[in-house]
């Protein structure tokens, strides 16, 4: 498989604050392919759009997220005015659009995951992913036990022997790496297992072309603008 494909991290991270409506529609405009998020559980229950476990670093409040209230996370300004979105209103403001990848950040949002996504008939367009395997393992489990077709993603750092088989004992579709420890031995591997390749992120024009070159499935970066004008969409 040829490189077609790019990733918006957290929308177009470098270009709109990270993670917000506003930066899902930056990507969608630029002309992702997919649109990657974040996710994590809220003190009230609902999943919420945001990278950390606090929220200190992406807006003008301080705390877990698990602590607040979905109502004390919506007070917050994430950048430019923007709100904390929900994992349905980004559903909302991706789905038609772009693709999305959903990164669970806690172990335990698995089930309310497959939910939403089987609730909004996107099961063909979403991927999940995660550096926690056995959730990864366990979405795909419970998803084709629901007969829902979600593909998964395992998430590494580094450049492991054999990238194939963590991908197989997570029974995961595709290995997501980070572009520092991607290179022609990992991409054959995966090949030969019949294994996609995610590499992120790629920020410059010159590392999007390494990687193409590489022949890898998919290139994020936090300027999916880049990836266009570097290899056309």
């Amino acid at each position: 498989m040829t490189l077609t494909q790019t990733m918006g991290h957290r929308g177009a991270a470098a270009l709109e604050p990270e993670n917000t409506l506003r930066s899902f529609r930056k990507a969608i405009e630029i002309g992702v392919d997919y649109v990657e998020f974040d996710i994590h559980r809220c003190k009230s229950g609902e999943l919420v759009v945001i990278h950390d476990e606090t929220v200190d670093r992406t807006t003008n409040g301080k705390g877990f997220v698990a602590d607040l209230t979905l109502q004390q996370l919506k007070k917050l300004d994430a950048g430019k005015g923007e709100r904390i979105p929900t994992l349905q209103e980004t559903i909302d403001c991706c789905k038609g659009k772009a693709k999305m990848q959903i990164e669970l950040k806690a172990v335990g949002l698995e089930e309310d995951t497959i939910t939403a996504i089987e609730k909004n008939n996107i099961d063909a367009d979403t991927v999940v992913i995660s550096f926690y395997h056995e959730c990864i393992k366990k979405t795909k489990e419970n998803a084709v036990a629901r007969k829902i077709r979600i593909k998964t993603g395992a998430l590494i750092v580094g450049n492991p022997i054999n990238a194939a088989d963590i991908a197989k004992a997570a029974k995961a579709d595709y290995i997501s790496a980070n572009q520092n420890f991607t290179d022609e031995r990992m991409v054959r591997n995966l090949k030969n297992a019949e294994i996609h390749i995610i590499v992120w992120n790629c920020d410059t024009e010159e590392d999007i072309k390494r990687l193409a070159a590489l022949g890898v499935d998919m290139i994020g970066s936090n300027r999916p603008d880049l990836r266009v004008k570097a290899l056309g969409k």
